[in-house]
């Protein structure tokens, strides 16, 4: 990664060899890891399969015969099980690798226990199931079947994360167009980045495919002196399908409006306001109606516009008082840190247990945490800098992507205050935050663009061979810590190697 002054050919070459790099990294990774983690799997895995079939989904619905019988055949007990060495009681070997007769009695029982379950995320936004659902006809299409069907659906992922790596070089491409360091440490770093979500079948994976695309559309359509219909209708769909992702979504859908309302504003003031109106409306059309119309139809189905009372009920949260709120830790500087550091450091790694243990050193977390507040506050120090070390425009860029970020840490932080989780695993009253990095997920790609930035300003006296040096060594960091961690899981019987 020693180079200066490349032509676009090779850096596009280049980018290409990351992006094959990066389907290498989620393909082994998500074929180590066993079904299903404790990441919610087997009830994404379910809605999936539920949309292969064109199932219209109703509230609270329990989990569907085709589902349980994957679950109950594949699941690997590791990642919530404790195996007792003590009295030698270590976890059966998987069960399609014993006799039928032997396991049929614990099959029985995992598939009535599992067809009790309700699948409580039947109201989240369709688009990811109904990819998946169509990518799990396509795989028996293709013959595939049993744990290898599973597996074919997981690897959807891959094609995402190299989509993702694309779009990140875009962006920086676009933002940086004169700053290699800058253009191609962000594609790097996502092709390496140790998100376990894409080693698993949810829809938080597709969010920063989504956003990432809505993101360089949005800042073309900003940027330009008079945007056109066809960028506001492109634009929209990208809004509208990160909507239809993930309902977390919205504060990313409340960042982008403002920003629109603002370019808005800001052609009044030029008097090219009515010139704009073909792409202003484009744009307002296309985002707005898909959201508008899965609001009204979580309001008929589910009871209220998001569609999310029906699973707080059953997780049993209620609603605090607004006096309540401010007794939460999170008003404490120990307890915002906790909320910050877990956010930052499960955004980079993720969320998975084994053994119903975190898979993750306490150190790695460390480093992820304060490297991403050192770096992103070094691009807000920059942002304020005189003489100004940015253009314009690539301040306003980085103005909205710090907007984005702050607006998902700050949504997340009030739901963290507003609920009781009562006897909740996670969140809990013991641990009362939401630090899951998982629903951050899509800001990855503005977010790499100011950790980026910062990386590059805290560098600046150095060479870009240096820069570039340093950008190498953090990323064998992350893949070395990332095996070690998950160093255990790679021998597990139930993972795809030993299907």
């Amino acid at each position: 990664m020693l180079f200066t002054g490349l032509s676009r050919a090779r850096e596009r070459t280049i980018v290409c060899l990351l992006c094959l790099l990066a389907a290498v990294h989620v393909f082994v990774f998500s074929a180590v890891f066993p079904f299903f983690n404790n990441v919610d799997e087997q009830i994404h895995f379910d809605l999936a399969v539920k949309c292969s079939h064109g199932r219209v989904l109703r509230p609270l619905e329990p989990v569907s015969n085709e589902a349980v019988n994957y679950i109950v055949l594949y699941g690997s007990p590791e990642y919530l099980g404790v195996p007792n060495n003590s009295t030698n009681v270590q976890f059966p070997p998987p069960p399609w690798k014993q006799p039928l007769e032997k396991v049929r009695q614990t099959l029985v029982a995992k598939t009535a226990t599992w067809q009790a379950v309700t699948n409580y995320e039947a109201a989240q936004p369709p688009l990811y199931y109904t990819l998946a659902g169509s990518w799990w006809r396509l795989g028996k299409v293709c013959g595939f079947h049993d744990g290898f069907l599973l597996y074919w659906v997981r690897f959807l992922n891959v094609l995402f994360v190299v989509a993702l790596v694309w779009l990140g070089f875009a962006a920086a491409r676009m933002v940086f167009p004169e700053n290699l360091f800058l253009r191609l440490g962000v594609p790097a770093l996502l092709a390496f980045v140790p998100q376990t979500v894409f080693y698993s079948i949810q829809n938080d994976a597709l969010s920063p495919l989504c956003f990432g695309a809505a993101f360089i559309l949005l800042v073309r359509w900003l940027q330009s002196e008079l945007p056109d219909a066809r960028l506001g209708i492109f634009a929209g769909l990208a809004l509208a399908a990160t909507f239809l992702t993930k309902i977390s979504n919205l504060p990313l859908l409340a960042v982008s409006t403002l920003a629109v309302l603002l370019k808005i504003w800001r052609l009044s003031r030029a008097g090219q306001l009515r010139a704009a109106a073909p792409a202003v409306w484009s744009l307002a059309v296309c985002a707005g109606l898909p959201v508008v119309f899965w609001l009204v139809w979580c309001k008929i189905t589910f009871g209220d516009f998001t569609g999310a009372e029906a699973k707080i009920r059953f997780l049993g949260w209620t609603h605090k008082s607004f006096v309540e709120w401010w007794h939460h830790p999170i008003f404490t500087l120990h307890g915002f840190w906790i909320f910050l550091s877990g956010n930052l450091a499960t955004l980079w790694q993720g969320e998975f247990l084994w053994h119903r243990q975190p898979l993750a050193i306490h150190g790695v977390d460390s480093v992820y945490a304060v490297l991403s507040v050192g770096l992103v506050a070094l691009t807000l120090v920059a942002l304020f800098q005189r003489p100004a070390v940015t253009t314009t425009s690539q301040s306003q860029v980085l103005w909205f992507a710090l907007g984005c970020l702050a607006a998902t840490l700050a949504f997340f932080g009030w739901l963290s205050i507003i609920y009781d989780f009562q006897n909740c695993f996670y969140p809990s009253r013991a641990h009362p935050y939401f630090t899951s990095g998982r629903l951050l997920l899509g800001t990855l790609i503005p977010f790499l663009l100011l950790f980026v930035f910062g990386f590059d300003r805290a560098l600046a006296r150095f060479s870009n061979q240096a820069k570039f040096i340093m950008l190498t060594g953090m990323i064998l960091f992350m893949l070395i810590s990332e095996i070690t961690i998950d160093w255990p899981v790679f021998t597990n019987p139930y993972n795809w190697f030993h299907l």
